[in-house]
């Protein structure tokens, strides 16, 4: 039997495993290294990330918490699939969301709130200037969630939250489209939303935030409408 101590190290030894295979494969699967449908085999990540399958089951149990992978009927598992034939439904949800949540924030926000905001609102046009994709969407997140905390209401915050997680292929889609290069009026959009909701103005915050969620998904739109047939010469 291991002395306390020896498990403690242990356990905290898996913990940190399951990390770093979470994180690996939570980056790869948002930066579109690991397409839609592609097969996740157990047996190769431990050899890869020179572990034991417990810790590499522990991340995918996480990753398929948050839609990113699925486990099917003969218990193999797969990168989650974009559901493309029903994205006008997601787009409808995502920018009632925005828009309900930065009305309640200009509304019910407190000083601190406004810190929060701001701070992550920071580090979103770091990486913007970095054009570094992956933390543009994580901070993004941040960005909103700390907005949609502000409005106090969780199940509004909760509900959001499952919507950015579920959107990030597509928001890593949306900055693509732009070769990474984010044009500084979207950041821009960020600090007018902010002065919105520090003015308590919530007709401008809903306006706004319309305005905002409407530019991304028709960009997304018109990445995935662009002519990338070949014409060649026979």
């Amino acid at each position: 039997m291991l002395k306390p101590e020896t498990h403690n190290q242990a356990e905290r030894k898996r913990g940190s495993g399951v990390r770093v295979v979470y994180e690996s494969l939570r980056d790869e699967i948002l930066d579109l290294t690991l397409a839609p449908g592609s097969p996740i085999d157990e047996v190769q990540l431990a050899e890869r990330f020179n572990m034991s399958r417990t810790p590499i089951r522990e991340a995918l149990v996480r990753l398929a918490g948050e839609g990113l992978v699925e486990t099917l009927p003969n218990r193999s598992t797969m990168v989650s699939n974009i559901d493309f034939l029903n994205l006008h439904t997601f787009f409808d949800a995502l920018t009632l969301m925005y828009r309900v949540t930065t009305r309640l924030a200009a509304q019910n926000h407190l000083p601190g709130d406004l810190d929060r905001i701001r701070a992550h609102q920071a580090d979103f046009a770091a990486a913007v200037a970095a054009q570094e994709a992956l933390a543009m969407i994580a901070t993004n997140r941040e960005f909103h969630a700390a907005i949609a905390e502000a409005g106090r209401n969780p199940y509004y915050t909760a509900l959001f939250l499952r919507l950015l997680d579920e959107g990030r292929r597509l928001l890593r889609l949306y900055y693509q489209s732009f070769d990474d290069r984010l044009p500084q009026e979207f950041v821009d959009e960020h600090e007018a939303m902010i002065a919105a909701i520090a003015a308590r103005d919530v007709e401008a915050a809903d306006r706004l935030s319309r305005s905002h969620a409407n530019q991304i998904v028709r960009q997304i739109q018109q990445f995935f409408a662009r002519e990338v047939r070949q014409d060649i010469a026979l």
